[in-house]
């Protein structure tokens, strides 16, 4: 009598290539994507605040202690700032760095000049302190 042969079961790959390959494409996203948020400037000490919601500053404006304004690294008047801004973020708020040593008359003269000038509201960035 006659046998039919087997058929040759060929011998499964396991998916951990294709795991790894996709882990690895994840890493490096997200280290692409974590550096394309600018800096902040290293010469602000940011105020501290206790209750505030985290909110990471992509884009802000500098105020040093001593009143001068920044822009990604570079220096501005309030009048450069406002009409260098694009279209599409007019009507977004101005997000200041401020140092904690600025006076605060002098923050809420800068905060009121940009009012002026046409920004729909101003936002102060602080570092969160420990309870």
């Amino acid at each position: 009598m006659r046998t039919i042969p087997r058929p040759k079961t060929s011998a499964r790959q396991e998916g951990t290539i294709a795991l790894i390959n996709v882990v690895f494409l994840m890493l490096i996203f997200f280290l692409v994507a974590g550096t394309l948020a600018p800096p902040l400037d290293p010469n602000v000490s940011l105020a501290q605040t206790h209750e505030a919601e985290a909110v990471p500053p992509p884009d802000a404006l500098s105020v040093h202690a001593d009143g001068s304004v920044y822009y990604r690294g570079a220096a501005t008047t309030l009048e450069d700032y406002i009409a260098g801004r694009e279209p599409a973020s007019e009507d977004a708020p101005v997000k200041m760095l401020v140092d904690r040593a600025l006076p605060a008359a002098d923050l809420i003269s800068i905060a009121d000049r940009l009012r002026q000038l046409g920004a729909p509201s101003v936002t102060i960035i602080t570092m969160r302190g420990g309870s």
